[in-house]
């Protein structure tokens, strides 16, 4: 392929990427148990709240590894 068809193929996946990484947040709220796991820091105080999903951060990499490991695999 020529390298403007390869940047072009690449602009478009990076697209696709920003798109469903987008309606992930939008719709994060609604998938239960995210950032809710026992193991998840929750803080609450007069100013402002305090959230550090350590354990969901945990999860998803794991799940997102075994993922991409199956797609990416040689």
């Amino acid at each position: 392929m020529e390298p403007r068809y390869q940047i072009g193929l690449m602009l478009i996946v990076l697209g696709v990427i920003i798109v469903t990484a987008g309606l992930l947040v939008f719709y994060i709220d609604k998938i239960p148990y995210i950032g809710r796991l026992p193991g998840d820091i929750n803080m609450y105080g007069k100013g402002g709240s305090f959230h550090f999903p350590i354990v969901t951060g945990i999860i998803l990499s794991i799940i997102l590894t075994i993922i991409l490991n199956l797609f990416f695999r040689r």
